[in-house]
C-alpha cells in the first residue's frame, strides 16, 4: 500500500493526498476547506498567485478556533512569486501575514525565473511592449534560493523547495544549496508521465509533488483547451475493474509512483472521492498499461498570458 505520508530530507512529514486552490474561487474557499478538513485533508497547497491566501487564512483561523483542527495538524504549503524573487523575505512574510499563521510548512519557488518587481505580494506578470514577460536577467535562482534556505534559519519556514523545475535546474539546486530542496513540485500525470525527471529527484532525496495530477481536467481545459487522461478509455476500463473513479484510479497511480498528489476541486463530494484512494492497490500489470499512455503532453502552458513558452 502506498504510504498515507512522505518524509521529506528536511525530517518533517508531508501528507501524501493534498488539496489545491488554485482557481478556487474566493467565496468558497471557506466551505470548502472545512468541507475537506471534515473529510480529513491535512495538506493544502496554495501559492501567493492563487490570490485566496486571505480566504484560506480565514478559513483556517475559524477552524482553529472551533476545534476543527489544530495547527500542528495540518501541511501548509505557498510559492514564492516570480516578481518576488528579489524580495524573498518580505514576500513570505506577507503570505504568512494574509495566511494568518506564525510559519509554513513548506515555501516553494512557484517558477525558476524571475520577473519585473511589481510590488510584494501583488504577483503581476509584467509583460515588456512586445507583450512578452518582461524577465528580470539581473537575479540568479542560486540567489533565490539562498534567500529561501534564510527562511529557515529565521524559523518562518520548515522546509523549502522548488517547482516546475526540469532535471538541469533541479541539478543545479543540489550543487548549490546548504538546505536541499525537500520537494520539486511539477505538472504529471499519465498523459506527462515525466519518469526521467521524477527519478532524478527521487534519487537524490526530492520528494515530487504532482500538481495537476488529473491532467487539468475541466479547469485546464476551459484555460488551455487540452484533454484530459481521465477520458482515457484505458483508464476508464481499469477504474471499472477496480470499482473507481477514473479521477480515483489516477490519484492512486499517482501515489504508488511515490508521487504526493494534490487535486483541486470545488465540489464537495469530488473532495471526498479524491481523498478515498488508499484502500485499493493498483497491480503490477496494470501500472504498466497506464505507463504505456504517456504522451509528454503538458497542459499547464502560462505561455497562454506570458507571449514566451518558458519551457522551450
Amino acid at each position: 500500500m502506498a504510504a498515507t505520508a512522505t518524509k521529506l530530507s528536511s525530517g518533517h512529514e508531508m501528507p501524501a493526498v493534498g488539496l489545491g486552490v488554485w482557481r478556487m474561487d474566493s467565496a468558497a474557499v471557506r466551505g470548502l476547506i472545512h468541507s475537506a478538513l471534515r473529510a480529513g485533508y491535512r495538506h493544502f497547497d496554495c501559492a501567493a498567485d492563487y490570490k485566496n491566501e486571505a480566504e484560506v487564512g480565514d478559513a483556517l483561523a475559524e477552524a482553529f478556533k472551533t476545534g476543527l483542527v489544530k495547527r500542528e495538524d495540518l501541511f501548509i504549503t505557498t510559492k514564492l512569486w516570480n516578481s518576488d524573487h528579489g524580495h524573498v523575505v518580505e514576500a513570505c512574510k506577507d503570505s504568512l501575514k494574509k495566511l494568518r499563521l506564525d510559519y509554513l510548512d513548506l515555501y516553494l519557488i512557484h517558477f525558476p525565473v524571475a520577473t519585473k518587481h511589481t510590488g510584494v505580494g501583488t504577483t503581476g506578470s509584467a509583460l515588456g511592449d512586445d507583450g512578452v514577460l518582461d524577465i528580470d536577467t539581473t537575479i540568479t535562482l542560486e540567489t533565490t534560493w539562498h534567500a529561501m534556505e534564510d527562511l529557515v534559519s529565521m524559523g518562518l519556514v520548515r522546509s523549502i523547495g522548488i517547482s516546475n523545475y526540469d532535471i538541469f535546474l533541479t541539478r543545479d539546486c543540489l550543487a548549490y544549496a546548504k538546505i536541499k530542496p525537500a520537494v520539486n513540485q511539477i505538472e504529471t500525470h499519465p498523459y506527462f508521465q515525466r519518469d526521467s525527471l521524477v527519478k532524478f529527484c527521487q534519487k537524490h532525496g526530492i520528494s515530487v509533488t504532482a500538481h495537476t495530477p488529473l491532467g487539468g481536467s475541466t479547469a485546464n481545459t476551459e484555460w488551455f483547451g487540452s484533454v484530459s487522461c481521465l477520458d482515457d478509455p484505458v483508464i476508464k476500463s481499469l477504474a471499472e475493474k477496480y470499482g473507481k473513479t477514473p479521477a480515483q484510479l489516477v490519484l492512486r497511480w499517482g501515489l504508488q509512483r511515490n508521487t504526493v498528489v494534490i487535486p483541486k476541486t470545488s465540489k464537495v463530494e469530488r473532495l471526498e472521492e479524491n481523498f478515498a484512494v488508499f484502500d485499493f492497490d493498483i497491480s503490477a500489470e496494470d501500472m504498466e498499461k497506464i505507463k504505456a499512455l504517456d504522451r509528454n503532453y503538458r497542459t499547464n502552458q502560462p505561455a497562454k498570458f506570458w507571449g514566451i513558452n518558458l519551457y522551450a
